[in-house]
């Protein structure tokens, strides 16, 4: 009998993560050997354990699932990511899948379905939830630059275009620029519109 395939989970909430491994654990070829709860925990982690997959949340903190994924396959490319989110959105599939993902699936994944989305994606193979797909090449990629995506970003907490503009170390004239940019880019008319579109297509990642 050939050995279990190793997981590592990560996911900044204690009780989805604690749920995910234990429906996991049911199943006699995977074995869950390490959880951590932050995206900056996921690459030492994964040096002491030496996972075969592992399966990380889009939204954890300080660093983002897809940054950790990227830093994850800098430092073991023979370890896989597959991506578990509630966040559908098409904007995280296509970042994922740049920085190294294998696939992509949501946390209302059927556990019988996501524990083969791991054999899949162990044995080579890309696995993406269709619907999220066809969303993605629909809606494509995002029209904004980085700048006015990080622009949008900050405004999500709805300050002044002063504390945005400390935000983003730029003269309050040039953020002015850049969301205009942006509300014209997204179809928006007003700013918190625009973030709300940007943040429903997955351009922006907090």
């Amino acid at each position: 009998m050939s050995e279990p395939i190793r997981l590592l989970l990560a996911d900044d909430q204690a009780l989805v993560r604690g749920a995910l491994a234990a429906l996991l654990r049911l199943e006699p070829d995977l074995d869950v050997v390490a959880e951590v709860s932050s995206g900056e925990e996921v690459v030492e982690a994964a040096r002491r354990t030496r996972p075969d997959v592992a399966l990380l949340d889009v939204e954890m903190g300080d660093v983002d699932g897809i940054t950790a994924t990227a830093s994850l396959r800098a430092a073991m490319p023979g370890c896989r990511v597959l991506m578990v989110t509630t966040f559908g959105r098409p904007g995280y599939l296509r970042r994922a899948m740049e920085a190294g993902a294998s696939g992509f699936v949501v946390k209302d994944t059927p556990a019988r379905q996501l524990a083969d989305a791991v054999r899949r994606v162990h044995a080579g193979l890309r696995v993406v939830d269709p619907s999220l797909a066809a969303e993605t090449l629909a809606v494509g990629d995002t029209p904004l630059t980085r700048r006015e995506g990080e622009v949008l970003q900050a405004a999500r907490d709805g300050g002044t275009v002063a504390d945005i503009a400390a935000v983003v170390h730029l003269s309050e004239g040039t953020v002015r620029n850049h969301l205009s940019a942006a509300i014209g880019k997204t179809g928006a008319r007003t700013r918190a519109e625009a973030v709300r579109i940007a943040d429903d297509h997955g351009w922006l990642l907090s």
